[in-house]
């Protein structure tokens, strides 16, 4: 590390300076020479992942590693915009950075400008932000490519080039905070995106009155949450939304459910519930989930565990995942009023879109 945490990650019950400090070191011990973040050595990186641990980086003041990160994601984009779901970083059957799963996962493709919206209002770098522009730029311009009729997002495109013709709820909410920070970036650079406007402005209706366009994944806690999280959805809805099933979802003293039917609380899930609570003005129910999940997700060397199987008594996977740490790093920061992630994951100061009354 090259300096002190910052204060905005110190959370009392949660982490204090040497915890911090351990879990950006478990993810800068991760990162490989060329920028890439996998999830761990010997796994894989998808593009979501790697960004949400250099945004986490940049929380923590580790601006040239997230640069690294973002430059791996620039020279590895695809002509058309996007990027492959996997790549390989220390599996046996592959070479470092060779593409293991060759679909194209909208999501995954669309997070880059979240991330670089995030870096960009951590480091104030202009020189860097108009570099990477084009790569913003190609990205969500192929996301957009990818609408479906009625407004989401197809989510995935398969290794034959073929679009996917349904839709998913988490994932097109991911998408829509998204194209949120491309417009954000746009604005910026005075680069006007009407094609995102309106795809973003079809894309919230979508979510917010529209369930039925997208594919029944009820069971999923992300499902449940992820509309508050990608700033579809705020003040009482979003509130009446996490009250309906905070108990199916929700097990006191331990996490979040990944999976409403498996006793099994997961970090990253347990993390992006915190930030969505924070959002919307729920800080102590918050800072009582992280705190929780100190107890049996967080590893001595400042790593989290990917999951708790809580009948069992039992770590599950026993793998400790960068982007379970970045996930908690971000919602402490949130917490601690780090300005960047307040803005980009609050969501009041990003664009909304064209406004849509109904869409067919």
């Amino acid at each position: 590390m090259t300096a002190a945490v910052p204060e905005v990650l110190l959370l009392d019950g949660v982490l204090d300076a040497e915890q911090a400090a351990g879990t950006v070191r478990s993810i800068l011990a991760e990162q490989q020479p060329d920028g890439a973040v996998p999830w761990f050595r010997g796994h894989h990186l998808d593009p979501w992942d790697h960004t949400e641990a250099a945004m986490a980086l940049d929380t923590a003041g580790e601006y040239a590693a997230a640069e690294a990160a973002y430059r791996w994601l620039a020279k590895r984009q695809n002509p058309d915009g996007s990027w492959y779901a996997g790549y390989a970083y220390g599996k046996p059957e592959h070479a470092d950075g060779e593409v293991c799963n060759a679909a194209k996962e909208t999501n995954f493709c669309a997070y880059v400008a979240v991330g670089v919206w995030h870096h960009h209002l951590s480091t104030g770098d202009d020189t860097f932000l108009e570099w990477i522009w084009p790569t913003v730029r190609r990205a969500l311009d192929f996301i957009v490519a990818q609408r479906l009729p009625g407004g989401p997002i197809a989510w995935r495109v398969d290794e034959d080039g073929r679009a996917t013709d349904e839709a998913l709820l988490t994932g097109s909410s991911s998408i829509l905070h998204a194209l949120r920070c491309g417009l954000a970036v746009a604005d910026y650079l005075e680069e006007p995106q009407p094609d995102w406007e309106l795809a973003a402005g079809r894309l919230r209706h979508a979510i917010t009155h529209h369930p039925e366009r997208f594919l029944d994944k009820d069971r999923y806690s992300m499902d449940w949450y992820y509309p508050v999280l990608g700033t579809a959805l705020r003040g009482p809805a979003a509130l009446a939304r996490i009250a309906r099933d905070w108990d199916r979802f929700v097990v006191p003293g331990l996490g979040v459910r990944c999976v409403s039917d498996r006793p099994w609380v997961t970090g990253g899930e347990s993390a992006e519930l915190a930030m969505a609570l924070w959002a919307i003005g729920e800080s102590d129910r918050a800072v009582d989930i992280l705190r929780w999940i100190q107890k049996h997700l967080r590893h001595p060397d400042g790593s989290y565990w990917t999951g708790y199987v809580f009948e069992d008594d039992a770590i599950w996977p026993e793998e400790r995942t960068t982007w379970t740490a970045g996930a908690l790093l971000l919602a402490v920061a949130a917490l601690g009023g780090d300005p960047a992630t307040v803005a980009v994951f609050g969501g009041e100061e990003l664009p909304a879109g064209l406004v849509v009354q109904d869409c067919c």
